[in-house]
């Protein structure tokens, strides 16, 4: 008997450190997202996929919505506004323990009503919400700015804790319930569509993020330039963190060269973990002022370089 499959893709929108990723990681089972509390960590977009018996539930990670200042800035709220373009269901995250709604998410819904749009709203953080109340009014508030001209933006609302996974079982199986009938994109075995070579990128800069603090994390980024594959089964991975000054690269080095070796030892924990082998990682600093505006940074995290 021939079991008909369904597949789609679920646009994850939300303002900066909503949780999305949290989210995208939970559904997944495993991380293909990079996390850390300090906003704007994601810079491109990053495919979770996930299987439900027959139904393939692709979810678009995207960078936090916000008012762009930088040209990096503009690249990753043009990737997230492109994850939404071709999805089949969007999810507009909202972190639900911040008192009011804020400018970020008032962007996102007024882009959503323009493009006429339709949403699943997901209120995220319910485990640091003690009263019932202040939930319900802050799904009132956000259903009344969805609205307007007799449209609503939001098909329904769902309540989570993305970090604990409180209600996501319900949230994916209702959006299994809406993936359209046609064959899968992707092999069943598959998580993500990302390299290794960009998701050990990616476990480095997440603990930079966690590592550094103000504007430092912001300041760089990371490329993997080589991957030595040995018989043994193990890898040398050799990376290059940019940085756009002379004294950052001495805050990412520290005192006696203590930080870039917390940072590395960290880095190489989670890759022997992620990718079930031993990896030798060797990360070297470079300064190059001008890497926010070099279009070949842009093609290694995947983004567009805007003129």
């Amino acid at each position: 008997m021939n079991i008909e499959t369904a597949c789609g893709f679920i646009a994850v929108l939300g303002a900066p450190n909503a949780g999305k990723s949290t989210l995208v990681n939970r559904v997944v089972g495993q991380k293909v997202s990079i996390v850390s509390p300090k906003v704007q960590t994601t810079r491109a977009k990053v495919l979770g996929i996930v299987m439900d018996g027959p139904i393939q539930m692709i979810f678009v990670d995207t960078p936090g919505i916000f008012a762009p200042k930088r040209r990096l800035d503009r690249a990753m709220v043009t990737a997230a506004w492109s994850g939404a373009g071709d999805a089949d269901q969007i999810l507009l995250m909202v972190d639900a323990s911040r008192k009011n709604i804020d400018d970020d998410t008032r962007r996102i819904i007024d882009g959503l009503k323009k493009h006429k749009r339709k949403a699943v709203l997901v209120l995220n953080k319910i485990d640091q919400v003690k009263e019932r109340e202040r939930l319900l009014a802050k799904t009132a508030e956000l259903n009344a700015l969805g609205g307007g001209d007799g449209e609503t933006l939001f098909t329904d609302t769902f309540m989570i804790s993305a970090e604990h996974g409180d209600g996501v079982l319900d949230l994916v199986a209702e959006l299994g319930r809406r993936m359209p009938k046609g064959p899968h994109h992707y092999p069943e075995d598959h998580i993500t569509d990302a390299p290794q070579r960009f998701l050990a990128a990616e476990i480095t800069r997440e603990h930079l993020f966690r590592q550094l603090h103000e504007e430092v994390p912001y300041a760089l980024t990371v490329e993997t330039e080589s991957w030595e594959e040995f018989k043994d089964g193990s890898v040398k991975i050799t990376q290059v963190i940019f940085v756009a000054k002379e004294g950052q690269k001495a805050i990412v080095i520290g005192k006696g060269g203590a930080k870039i070796k917390t940072i590395r030892e960290a880095a190489q924990r989670e890759m022997q973990q992620a990718f079930e082998r031993q990896v030798h990682l060797f990360l070297f600093i470079k300064v190059r002022g001008s890497w926010a505006d070099d279009p070949e940074r842009y093609r290694e995290m995947g983004l567009d370089f805007e003129e």
